[in-house]
């Protein structure tokens, strides 16, 4: 929730209507949503654009490991029509392509990490625009 606030308040301050705002805010979590893993699995995903970038700077994939890490990790399912005992690690790293290098603390502290980058961010963007806001004026009233 943080990181959606910090993430609307920095469109906020970049967009100048609310409603281009909100549009704007919807089609970015859209975006981060699409290739964060609840649609496509990692590997299905386009390397150019849906993989690298957007992939990697969802905060969605963080959140969705994350759950995954908690709800399957370290379970045994029971065998099923005479097969063999499923892992929930092998679930994990086999069905779902969940990243199994570091743990569901580690996608937590990403998450805190990135709502601190998001607010500096926010913050760079609001000192800017009150420095720059002004010189803008002045050009466009002095061209009139």
């Amino acid at each position: 929730m943080l990181l959606v606030e910090c993430l609307m308040m920095i469109v906020a301050t970049m967009v100048p209507n609310l409603l281009m705002g909100i549009i704007t805010g919807a089609g970015i979590q859209g975006m981060m949503i699409l290739s964060a893993g609840f649609f496509r699995l990692p590997d299905d995903l386009a390397p150019v654009f849906w993989k690298y970038p957007m992939y990697h700077v969802s905060f969605h994939k963080y959140a969705l490991q994350g759950l995954y890490k908690n709800e399957f990790h370290g379970l045994m399912f029971p065998e099923y029509e005479g097969g063999p005992k499923v892992n929930g690690d092998m679930l994990l790293k086999d069905l779902l392509q969940v990243e199994m290098g570091y743990s569901k603390w580690v996608d937590l502290g990403i998450i805190f990490g990135m709502v601190l980058v998001y607010r500096v961010i926010l913050f760079c963007i609001i000192k800017t625009t009150e420095k720059v806001k002004p010189i803008i004026r002045a050009i466009l009233f002095s061209a009139t």
